[in-house]
């Protein structure tokens, strides 16, 4: 294989089991992950174990590593796209993993943002931003984006964008709805324009996945009792993380998912599958866009500018 992959979210549940299968694969990998809680697996041993898989299989040559991003801080994503354009090759996949629940206390991060807001949607729509260069440059060129079957059913609702008091529904739901809707605008952005033609961004469902995604985040206790509740019942009707990583893979190394056949589309696991009515609405999905502009500053960071603004 040898491409280059980046895994946000790699070092547990489904972002762990697809680096695994790269790994077996051949691929080049950056695990990039937090320096997480004690109770989830540590990034250096997900390394080393996704380095015993690809010297088993013969690819003892494959470059992977850890590199440290935390979601819930603006810093650290820019931080982190800055080391990997410094290294000036060309991104073949960007996996769009990281994420958290949104069953325990809400919570602002230190850059004001909803945390589930921010982790599940704000910094993969600025990490991806940023690294469109150095996707640009990769024949192959992928994105894949972690969303779920929960955007059917999630509202829109741009006056609580940021999860303000009187928001009707939830964050995750609704995070995965705006998730889906962005990557088919920018899908349809990224055509008119020669450099990023190429590339292509979809969406995928990996399941309703029993992953410590729905741990509750360390301090959380609030809602205990029912993050109890919804982990049995995880715990008894969803897949493994490894068929959540599969599908992940698939949807990375599958040819129908390839730039001739077209990006901007939801993968229920591994079918194309119908999206929630919104993501065909180009209003609706304009006053996303330019949402995201204005409360991320992205026009004056300079990052719109070859996409239409």
């Amino acid at each position: 294989m040898g491409q280059w992959i980046i895994i946000s979210g790699a070092n547990s549940g489904v972002g762990l089991e697809a680096a695994k299968q790269f790994a077996r694969m051949g691929a080049n990998l950056i695990l990039a992950c937090r320096d997480p809680p004690s109770r989830e697996t540590h990034p250096m041993a997900a390394v080393e174990e996704c380095r015993s898989i690809a010297t088993a299989a013969g690819h003892s040559n494959s470059t992977i590593e850890w590199w440290k991003l935390e979601m819930s801080k603006i810093s650290s994503v820019e931080a982190f796209a800055q080391r990997w354009l410094d290294t000036g090759r060309p991104l073949d996949v960007l996996c769009n993993n990281a994420g958290m629940n949104s069953l325990a206390r809400k919570k602002f991060t230190g850059d004001g943002f909803e945390r589930v807001h921010q982790v599940n949607f704000l910094s993969h729509v600025l990490l991806t931003l940023r690294l469109l260069p150095s996707i640009a440059r990769s024949d192959y060129a992928r994105i894949t984006c972690s969303t779920s079957c929960l955007h059917y059913i999630a509202p829109f609702d741009l006056e609580h964008f940021n999860g303000e008091r009187g928001i009707k529904g939830d964050m995750y739901a609704i995070n995965k709805l705006y998730f889906q809707m962005w990557l088919v605008e920018l899908q349809q952005r990224l055509l008119q324009h020669p450099e990023y033609e190429h590339i292509t961004i979809n969406g995928v469902h990996p399941g309703f996945v029993n992953s410590s995604i729905w741990a509750a985040p360390e301090g959380d206790t609030k809602f205990w009792f029912r993050l109890l509740v919804f982990s049995i019942v995880v715990s008894v009707i969803g897949v493994t993380s490894e068929q959540g990583g599969l599908c992940i893979v698939n949807l990375a190394t599958n040819p129908k998912f390839s730039k001739e056949n077209g990006g901007g589309k939801y993968i229920n696991r591994v079918w194309e599958d119908s999206q929630a009515g919104l993501c065909a609405d180009k209003d609706a999905r304009l006053r996303l866009w330019n949402k995201l502009a204005d409360d991320m500053a992205l026009r004056e960071k300079g990052l719109l500018k070859l996409l239409g603004n």
